[in-house]
């Protein structure tokens, strides 16, 4: 049913769950797992005030943490036999649900599966919701994976 599956992942419980989720599907479905990390250097470009070198030295850790996620993530996939592409996109332009949704589309995912803190009331509203952005303008079914952590 589903041959094409999307995950991202940034490194947190939560998209680890989602992660072992969309392994298992993956596996069971013979599919191939997409993971993806989207480095968002969206807000901290605009929120710091720091010069160009200090920024590019921010945004050079940023994209080695977010090559070593994917590392892990793909290592964890391999080990299942489960057949991987790992995508990581640097975004300084659009919200980060906007890149999973045109990732989705790009590479023609059947299914998008989303590890989410399930945040609710004032901290949703500060930390944004992702998954909820996600869900509302997906071109395919999204599973959310709900962390058991509060």
């Amino acid at each position: 049913m589903y041959k094409r599956i999307l995950v991202p992942v940034d490194g947190s419980r939560a998209s680890g769950l989602g992660l072992d989720q969309a392994i298992k599907l993956a596996k069971d479905q013979e599919a191939t797992l997409f993971i993806l990390h989207v480095v968002d250097i969206r807000v901290i470009a605009q929120s710091l005030g720091m010069g160009a070198a200090g920024s590019e030295r921010l945004f050079t850790s940023l994209g080695n943490n977010g090559k070593q996620i994917l590392a892990k993530a793909e290592a964890q996939a391999s080990r299942q036999r489960v057949t991987v592409k790992s995508i990581l996109i640097e975004n300084n332009v659009r919200s980060v649900d906007t890149v999973i949704v045109a990732q989705a589309k790009k590479c023609r995912a059947d299914l998008i599966v989303i590890g989410t803190h399930g945040r609710r009331g004032l901290s949703r509203m500060v930390m944004g919701s992702d998954a909820e952005g996600v869900v509302r303008n997906a071109p395919v079914p999204v599973l959310l994976v709900r962390s058991k952590a509060r």
